[in-house]
């Protein structure tokens, strides 16, 4: 072999190694960005969310406080009959307030795969957002392209004895730490529904996915859509908004 073929060799090998010593700290690391990316340590949000059926169709503007990794509070501004029906997440523990019979409901667990707001988030999607950095792991199983960005494919699957909903997770996020999808399938390893990222621009004084989408894998007529209309990272909140006495207090 002569010195240049060597050279060349022992430069792949090196390659080889390097990538697979990048791959090995970023599939942990990976999902932990971009699940710290698309929170920060606190956001203020007001988004619309439109349920889509085949013969009908409505939509509610939606308020949003997060603070840290678990706790959060939605409160519903529009329309005007919905007004201050609200939800309360601490931790994976959920609470939902009705102001028409003024009454705040812990939310059982026999109730959290049912429909949050009757749209295709389930009370289990909001209160198990955070659990995919505690009770998976996860295993990069592919690179795509998004705009010119590297689109890594990361395969979540369950840590034995986890208390979670779903046989595996695939999402996608790309390389600048923007989820792009993320699939969910039961324990039969079967493709139940998938959340879609279908436009990122500025807000927040960052890129964001600022429309969303989620459906049945098997169907396109029925599907829930999240549209930001304003975005705040890095807000001072008080500890006492996430109660379930600000739960029952009404926005101004």
């Amino acid at each position: 072999m002569t010195m240049r073929n060597m050279v060349a060799l022992l430069g792949a090998i090196l390659l080889v190694l390097s990538a697979q010593t990048a791959r090995a700290v970023t599939e942990e690391e990976l999902v932990q960005r971009a699940h710290d990316y698309m929170r920060g340590q606190t956001s203020v949000s007001v988004v619309d969310m439109t349920i889509h059926r085949p013969n009908w169709e409505r939509t509610m503007t939606i308020k949003a406080w997060t603070k840290g990794v678990e706790d959060s509070i939605f409160k519903i501004i529009a329309p005007a009959k919905d007004k201050d029906n609200g939800t309360l997440k601490l931790g994976q523990e959920m609470w939902t307030y009705n102001p028409k019979i003024n009454r705040v409901i812990k939310i059982p667990p026999s109730m959290m795969s049912q429909s949050w707001m009757g749209s295709d988030f389930s009370n289990n999607d909001l209160a198990k957002s955070d659990t995919i950095l505690t009770d998976y792991t996860h295993e990069i199983i592919g690179e795509e392209e998004h705009e010119g960005k590297t689109v890594y494919v990361v395969e979540s699957i369950p840590k034995p004895r986890a208390p979670v909903v779903w046989g595996k997770q695939v999402l996608k996020v790309r390389e600048d730490d923007i989820y792009i999808s993320q699939e969910f399938f039961d324990e039969d390893m079967e493709s139940v529904k998938i959340l879609e990222m279908l436009e990122i621009n500025e807000m927040g004084g960052r890129l964001y996915p600022t429309v969303w989408k989620m459906h049945k894998t098997d169907e396109t007529e029925e599907y829930t859509l999240l549209d930001y209309k304003e975005l705040e990272f890095g807000v001072e909140l008080d500890d006492d908004l996430f109660t379930v006495q600000a739960l029952k207090r009404s926005l101004r």
